[in-house]
C-alpha cells in the first residue's frame, strides 16, 4: 500500500466493545475515547463507521459491512460476557475475511497467558525476570527477594497492587494464595528488579521502527513495594500510584542503551508475533534490559504512551491511527503488495548515530500506560 494512497479510498469500521454490564459512566467514557480516535483519523480523511459491540454476536454487528471493502480497526477488547476473549475477537474477524489491525489470535492469546510468553521469551534469548508458576501456596524454595506476585493469565496490572511486592517467604505465600483464590488462576512469580521501567512502543511489520520511549519514574516513592506500576496507577485518579508516577519522553537514555533497548524490544515484538504495533515493558539492572511484558494491541488512546511517542515523532493522533490502518491494509487484496512491509522511510528514528529528540521531559497528558478496553482506563 502506497504511503500516499488517498485516506478516502480506506474505509474504515471502528470496532470496539461496550458491555451492557458497565455502569452509565463506563459507557460513556469509552465510547468518547473511541469517537476521539474516530475523529482523528476521519480528519486524515478515512470514511468511519463507529460500531459498538455490545453483544457476543460479531457476526450480525458487521454484516452491513463488507470484508473487500472495508478494513477493521479493532479496537475490541472483549466480547460482552465472554472474559479474555480478545484472541477470540481476531479468530471471528480472521473467519469472516476481514483485514483488521493489530495482532492476530495467536499473539492475542499470548498476551494473556503469561507462563506462554515467558516461555517463548527465554526459548529465544530474550532477557526476562527469572520466574515460576504457582498452583499451591507454597514458597517451594524460592529466596530471590524482593520478588512479584501476579495472576498468570491477567493483563493491564490486574490484580497488582503494593502488596503483590514480596519480601520473604511467609509473604510469597500469603500472596500466592490470595492469587489463587482471588482469581482462580495460576500465580506468576518473578524475581522484582527494581530499577528503570520503560514502556517501549514500536510499529511495522517487516522493517519495524522504535518510537521514542517512554521512562515511567518511580522517584517520589521510596519504598519498593510502591515502585511499581499498579492497577490503580493505570485506572483510578487520584490514587497515589495514579498521581504520583510520572512519565518522562523521550526516556532519558544514552545511545549504547538506546540502541540496545531497540534490539531487545524487536526481537520480544517478533517473538510474540506481534503485528503492525505493540509495547514492551522493560526495566534495566546492571545493564541489562529485561522484559516484563509484551502487549500487542495496546492502549492507543490519546494520553497514552503510544500516542504521546508518536506525537514527540512527528505524528498528530489520527496520523497514527491511519499508519496504523496502512500497515493493516498491507494484508487486504484491495491495497495490499507482495512486499507486506511499509516500515522503512519514516520520519520516527534512527538507532545509530544517536537521535534528534528533544529534551526528555514530563509529558502534559501521558499517564502510566493501560489498555482502553476497560472502561475507566487510560
Amino acid at each position: 500500500m502506497p504511503l500516499d494512497i488517498d485516506p478516502r479510498k480506506v474505509p474504515i469500521v471502528l470496532l470496539y466493545n461496550l458491555d451492557p454490564s458497565w455502569t452509565s459512566r463506563e459507557k460513556e467514557e469509552v465510547t468518547l475515547l473511541s469517537s476521539q480516535l474516530g475523529q482523528a483519523v476521519s480528519q486524515v480523511g478515512h470514511p468511519v463507521a463507529l460500531v459498538p459491540v455490545s453483544d457476543s454476536d460479531l457476526e450480525a454487528t458487521l454484516r452491513p459491512f463488507n470484508p473487500s471493502s472495508h478494513i477493521v480497526f479493532n479496537w475490541c477488547e472483549n466480547l460482552p460476557a465472554t472474559p479474555r476473549s480478545e484472541s477470540l475477537v481476531a479468530q471471528i474477524l480472521e473467519s469472516l475475511g476481514f483485514a483488521f489491525t493489530g495482532a492476530g489470535e495467536r499473539a492475542l492469546t499470548l498476551a494473556q497467558d503469561k507462563r506462554a510468553m515467558k516461555e517463548i521469551l527465554s526459548k529465544a534469548g530474550i532477557p526476562t525476570p527469572a520466574w515460576r508458576l504457582y498452583n499451591q501456596p507454597q514458597a517451594d524454595g524460592w529466596n530471590q527477594f524482593p520478588a512479584i506476585v501476579k495472576a498468570a493469565n491477567e493483563h493491564s496490572s490486574e490484580g497488582l497492587t503494593r502488596e503483590s511486592v514480596v519480601m520473604n517467604e511467609k509473604e510469597l505465600s500469603a500472596r500466592v494464595a490470595y492469587v489463587l483464590k482471588t482469581y482462580d488462576q495460576p500465580a506468576l512469580l518473578e524475581d522484582f528488579i527494581d530499577g528503570r521501567e520503560f514502556h517501549v512502543s514500536l510499529w511495522g511489520n517487516g522493517t519495524i521502527d522504535m518510537l521514542p520511549p517512554v521512562e515511567m519514574d518511580f522517584s517520589q516513592f521510596k519504598d519498593v513495594h510502591d515502585r511499581l506500576c499498579t492497577y490503580e496507577s493505570k485506572f483510578v485518579p487520584g490514587s497515589a500510584h495514579y498521581e504520583g508516577i510520572h512519565t518522562l519522553i523521550p526516556a532519558p537514555l544514552d545511545p549504547e542503551d538506546l540502541y540496545t533497548l531497540n534490539q531487545v524490544c524487536q526481537a520480544a515484538y517478533r517473538a510474540i508475533g506481534c503485528r503492525d504495533y505493540g509495547r514492551i515493558d522493560v526495566r534495566i539492572r546492571d545493564g541489562i534490559f529485561h522484559v516484563l511484558d509484551v502487549n500487542p494491541n495496546t492502549d492507543i488512546s490519546a494520553d497514552a504512551s503510544m500516542a504521546c511517542a508518536a506525537e514527540l515523532a512527528g505524528y498528530s493522533y489520527g496520523e497514527t491511527g491511519s499508519r496504523i490502518v496502512r500497515l493493516a491494509a498491507n494484508r487486504h487484496p484491495a491495497w495490499g503488495r507482495e512486499s507486506g512491509d511499509i516500515g522503512s522511510g519514516l520520519p520516527t528514528i534512527t538507532i545509530e548515530g544517536g537521535e534528534s529528540w528533544e529534551k526528555s521531559s514530563t509529558h502534559p497528558r501521558l499517564k502510566s500506560s493501560g489498555k482502553r478496553g476497560r472502561p475507566g482506563g487510560p
